[in-house]
């Protein structure tokens, strides 16, 4: 029986109920004969004997139960199944290829600009150090940080990275990878509390004074606590509203106010006694710290080098002593007021 385009119907419906094994490499083999128009040319370009190009794509024809190839002594001719399987074939040639590049783009040496958007706060309180070892280790790469507030636009603008927090917008044109969670809780200054008194309950929260984190739309961000099914959410008074994690935490310390603090960078104060915890039985969100980068196929080398040490940074030993230290606290802070 024959179908569209005279292709032998009933040697492929015999075909369907088993599962056929081809080899990919005489796909790749059968690409190149027709590219290059013949045996001998495809046999010299790949550098196996004609008699071994031709017996591969002989059996490959008997596997798939169809001819391929008319040949003659004249020329090569494909015929409609082949035309078919010719499709397929160069896809895996270009599967290929393009395996092959990406191992030669990962030995090359990262070189370039590197464009990279973080708020300030990450870039002073954790990745300071870092930055300046990255510097070192890869000088080829010429590194542009932006630590404006705002959140750019990775493809529109040429940014290779941005550091984010929290929750990431769907964008199919990005992809992300999860560098870090952190844990937050309510704080204070030791003379803050000795003046206005420790809340006992959340509630209580709306008689002091709260130093506030605003959000991308400029609204100061509500606070939301529980306790095991007591929920909590409300937004106190603001004696102060910013941007900057950093500088709220400067002014809780100065004795400002209230404010919600990442745990992971606020327990040396508490250790100095700067800070105090506040309504330490209740828990506050997490926040996570993403890498946002342009979901090309190819990542440049200089990009992948740049996530690979922000990944060792926050996995490492000296990002994971601090936070075990600081959930050590919250643990001991909770076992306290149960």
């Amino acid at each position: 029986m024959l179908g569209d385009k005279g292709i032998n119907m009933d040697n492929i419906v015999a075909h369907m109920g088993q599962k056929m094994q081809v080899e990919p490499n005489d796909l790749l083999l059968f690409a190149h004969v027709v590219d290059d128009g013949s045996f001998t040319q495809a046999a010299q370009r790949l550098g196996v004997p004609k008699s071994t190009l031709s017996r591969r794509l002989a059996a490959l024809e008997a596997q798939l139960g169809e001819r391929l190839l008319l040949r003659t002594t004249r020329k090569l001719a494909v015929t409609d199944f082949g035309r078919s399987v010719l499709d397929h074939a160069r896809q895996v040639s270009a599967e290929v290829e393009a395996t092959a590049s990406l191992a030669q783009h990962r030995q090359i040496e990262p070189s370039g600009r590197l464009r990279v958007s973080m708020p300030s706060d990450f870039a002073s309180l954790v990745l300071g150090n870092l930055l300046g070892e990255f510097i070192e280790k890869y000088p080829a790469i010429a590194l542009e940080v932006d630590l404006s507030p705002r959140r750019v636009d990775l493809i529109a603008e040429n940014f290779d990275v941005a550091l984010r927090m929290g929750e990431l917008q769907d964008d199919a044109t990005l992809a992300a990878r999860r560098l870090a969670v952190f844990s937050q809780s309510l704080f204070a200054s030791p003379a803050y509390l000795a003046r206005r008194g420790v809340p006992p309950e959340p509630e209580a929260l709306m008689e002091h004074d709260a130093l506030h984190l605003l959000a991308r739309d400029g609204a100061p961000i509500p606070w939301k606590l529980c306790r095991g099914e007591q929920r909590w959410e409300g937004i106190p008074p603001a004696r102060a509203t910013a941007n900057s994690p950093e500088l709220l935490q400067r002014l809780a310390r100065a004795g400002a106010g209230i404010a919600v603090l990442s745990d992971h960078f606020v327990e040396p104060y508490v250790r100095a006694n700067e800070l105090a915890p506040v309504l330490g039985g209740w828990s506050l969100p997490t926040v996570t710290a993403w890498a946002v980068f342009p979901g090309r196929r190819l990542m440049p080398a200089r990009t992948r080098v740049f996530l690979d040490a922000l990944e060792a940074k926050f996995s490492g030993p000296e990002c994971q002593a601090i936070e075990a230290a600081s959930r050590a606290a919250r643990e001991a802070r909770r076992t306290e007021t149960s």
